[in-house]
């Protein structure tokens, strides 16, 4: 019974940090590769769907605070879905060691963006 309530308190929580902004996808990242054994690109792909069931939700509050600027909405939309077809396919040829590296130091620069920002 307890095997669940663990996964179901970090699915919980980084779906609350996505709806605030702050990143709860690469929390889940983490959580199913470090914690969880889940191997990289699995861990992306559960990532891709927890996204697509996230960000529905932050985009009507966005919408409805007036925070969305339409335009730029879609062509944000548009060049979204090509480069991530574009990056589903080179991340299936390229090696996984490689894959996780570069994820680690795209984490790293986020972190380090985050506290010398200034907002």
């Amino acid at each position: 019974m307890m095997g669940w309530l663990f996964p179901a308190l970090v699915g919980l929580g980084t779906g609350i940090l996505s709806g605030f902004g702050i990143g709860g996808g690469s929390l889940l990242m983490l959580y199913l590769t470090l914690l969880a054994g889940v191997g990289q690109r699995e861990a992306a792909g559960i990532n891709l769907l927890y996204f697509l069931a996230c960000a529905p939700a932050a985009l009507i509050s966005h919408i409805k605070n007036g925070l969305i600027e339409k335009q730029a909405a879609l062509w944000c939309a548009g060049a979204g879905v090509l480069c991530a077809a574009d990056a589903a396919v080179f991340a299936a040829h390229i090696d996984l060691s490689l894959l996780r590296r570069g994820f680690g130091v795209l984490l790293l620069y986020i972190g380090v963006r985050e506290i010398f920002t200034k907002r």
